[in-house]
């Protein structure tokens, strides 16, 4: 019988261990989706939190400066300034106008640091003008 305890307890000690690893690991891993209104809305209580922010890249405000890349996401009137500086290259869909998804933090003076960037080119999905299929494609009746 004293066995039988022994192994209940090295059990529980190992899921345990398990169950702690796991909500270690998505406590960690967790970030919110916001919007540049909303951020705002959030003032001081946004700093030092990890965040993920969406908005739109305003034309034009696009700036490379050797390994740093900073731009504006705008949303709704609201601005919010960017900083990249991650080690990944940025995606070929980052652009003026494309939807962009910052990750990182903000820092006291209002500037978005950012770790990760992921952008969406809204045109490249869009249906092209006329609406309509490619002739080749077009399946004939009677044909």
């Amino acid at each position: 019988m004293k066995s039988y305890w022994k192994f209940a307890v090295l059990v529980a000690v190992i899921v345990g261990t398990l169950i702690w690893l796991a909500v270690g690991g998505t406590a960690g891993s967790m970030t919110y989706y916001k919007t540049v209104a909303e951020l705002g809305q959030m003032g001081n209580r946004a700093e030092g939190k990890r965040l993920r922010v969406g908005g739109d890249v305003e034309p034009g405000s696009i700036n490379r400066k050797g390994g740093e890349v900073s731009f504006v996401l705008v949303q709704d009137r609201r601005r919010l300034k960017v900083v990249y500086r991650g080690t990944e290259p940025l995606p070929d869909t980052f652009r003026d106008g494309a939807q962009a998804l910052a990750d990182g933090r903000i820092g006291s003076d209002g500037v978005f640091l950012a770790s990760q960037i992921q952008a969406k080119c809204a045109s490249k999905y869009e249906a092209k003008p006329g609406g309509g299929q490619h002739p080749a494609n077009i399946n004939k009746a009677g044909a």
